[in-house]
């Protein structure tokens, strides 16, 4: 028995090729690795986020232009290293570093990483905060809820739901739903 035939008799994911529109595409899970190789074979460029490459893949099935999304603010020219304290300027544009990953680790220990909240608190630094402010907000986004995930990750998106309505589920339970929702299309799914 095939997967598709397992997941009962509801609509099929079609193949990847040229005759599909664009809201047909957007209505399935693609991994990212397939809608670049499809992009290719389109001649579409394939750089960008998946919902970006999705979006001018659709755009290119359908026929009509797309605008790409405005590029992100130039990183600075000069990056922090070397040693580092409380009071150093955070530049705008700093990046998630290896030197600063190094500071906080000092700070708060090892368990320290860069999630999306000390990711947004740098990609939005304008050159008048310091690092101990940094560390300020590292420490008041400790401890408080689940932050939302963004779409692009919707994996992570579906195990997260699926953990809370499933606390004793097991793994293997959890990736055969996952195989159920994404072989559903997005307007036909239950959320976990």
């Amino acid at each position: 028995m095939t997967m598709s035939e397992s997941l009962g008799s509801g609509p099929q994911r079609p193949p990847l090729d040229s005759t599909l529109s664009g809201s047909e595409l957007l209505r399935w899970y693609w991994l990212k690795d397939e809608l670049v190789s499809f992009a290719r074979v389109l001649g579409v460029r394939t750089t960008g986020s998946k919902d970006v490459l999705a979006a001018r893949i659709a755009a290119e099935l359908d026929g009509v232009g797309f605008e790409e999304p405005a590029r992100s603010k130039p990183v600075a020219a000069t990056q922090l290293k070397g040693r580092l304290t409380a009071t150093t300027v955070i530049p705008r544009g700093q990046r998630c570093s290896q030197s600063v990953r190094e500071w906080f680790v000092i700070q708060v220990g090892s368990t320290f990483g860069f999630d999306a909240a000390m990711r947004q608190y740098f990609a939005h630094a304008d050159g008048t905060q310091t690092l101990h402010d940094a560390l300020d907000h590292y420490r008041a986004t400790r401890n408080s809820e689940p932050k939302a995930i963004d779409p692009q990750f919707e994996y992570n998106r579906f195990t997260r739901s699926w953990h809370q309505a499933n606390p004793n589920g097991t793994r293997a339970e959890l990736l055969d739903a996952w195989r159920h929702y994404r072989a559903t299309p997005s307007d036909s799914r239950e959320r976990a």
